[in-house]
């Protein structure tokens, strides 16, 4: 397993730890030292899996559609490489830029991306932060001539402070409202009209925007006086494309996750930004952008 790397903002001292398994930002601390990611006590660290907790990617896929690929695709499972100079540390921000090339994959690719000599691909991943927050972005390049379909999403796992991630005063997300919702527990769909919160049971949902919407513009409370914006946007050769959302909590699910505690279900909630409705195509040679930016507000 690669060491860790800390990136620190030496004018606020914000700072955060960052993987090179996974490109994984495991941990995001203000100039005040307040943590907002989550990673499970059990998560495993040593390149086995992918780490629970932080932030995951996902690419080409979100959950397994294609069943021949591994789960959420294949960035989670592989070593990145640090892009030489990209380190950079000012006034107004720190930053850190991780790559990880098509041909660098070795843990399982899967469909049309596996033996595939006419399709080529480059992600960079490039993580900002200060005093107040974070933005990470997902630079996807096509650099081969065929074109292919894809999805990404950003796996937020946030740390709800005090366990009160099932207290509905505490613990919420405000913005989705007038979004469609995919409620994979129930397989219900209907149409979102109230701040979401976590019932007494597992939470998976995806909402999906009105196509006149674009970018996903959220408040998450995480716990007593704990308050974050995330404001999510997406680009495919030059277009704006529109932003999904999802919510997720394990519940009584974690008892049967080996790196996920029993009871720290009460201590995050999942909110991911995602490419996912009218899953976008990547031509030959262009390029595609996915970021997002979390503060405490």
């Amino acid at each position: 397993m690669t060491d860790p790397i800390t990136l620190v903002h030496t004018k606020s001292g914000g700072q955060c730890t960052i993987y090179p398994f996974g490109a994984h930002l495991t941990s995001y601390k203000t100039s005040q030292g307040k943590e907002l990611l989550f990673l499970s006590r059990d998560a495993i660290l040593d390149g086995s899996k992918a780490i629970r907790g932080g932030i995951p990617l996902c690419f080409p896929q979100f959950g397994q559609p294609d069943k021949s690929m591994p789960q959420h695709g294949f960035l989670r499972n592989n070593y990145w490489k640090e892009v030489e100079g990209s380190r950079f540390d000012d006034d107004d921000y720190a930053s850190i830029s991780m790559e990880l090339e098509l041909s660098d994959v070795v843990n399982a690719r899967g469909g049309k991306w596996d033996n595939n000599t006419t399709l080529d691909a480059k992600c960079t991943y490039t993580v900002i932060i200060n005093g107040e927050g974070f933005t990470t972005t997902i630079e996807m390049n096509n650099l081969g001539t065929e074109s292919f379909d894809f999805q990404v999403l950003l796996h937020n796992y946030f740390l709800v402070q005090e366990r009160k991630a099932l207290d509905t005063q505490y613990c919420n997300v405000k913005g989705l409202e007038g979004y469609t919702v995919d409620d994979k527990i129930s397989g219900k769909e209907y149409l979102c009209d109230a701040p979401v919160t976590i019932p007494e049971c597992i939470i998976d949902r995806v909402y999906t925007p009105k196509k006149e919407t674009m970018d996903l513009k959220l408040t998450i409370a995480a716990g007593p006086s704990n308050n974050l914006s995330l404001v999510a946007s997406g680009e495919v050769d030059g277009n704006r494309v529109p932003v999904s959302g999802v919510v997720w909590n394990p519940m009584e699910k974690a008892k049967v996750m080996g790196d996920f505690g029993d009871d720290q279900f009460n201590d995050m909630i999942c909110v991911e930004p995602g490419l996912l409705s009218n899953i976008p195509t990547l031509k030959g040679g262009k390029i595609a952008f996915f970021t997002q930016t979390v503060k405490c507000i």
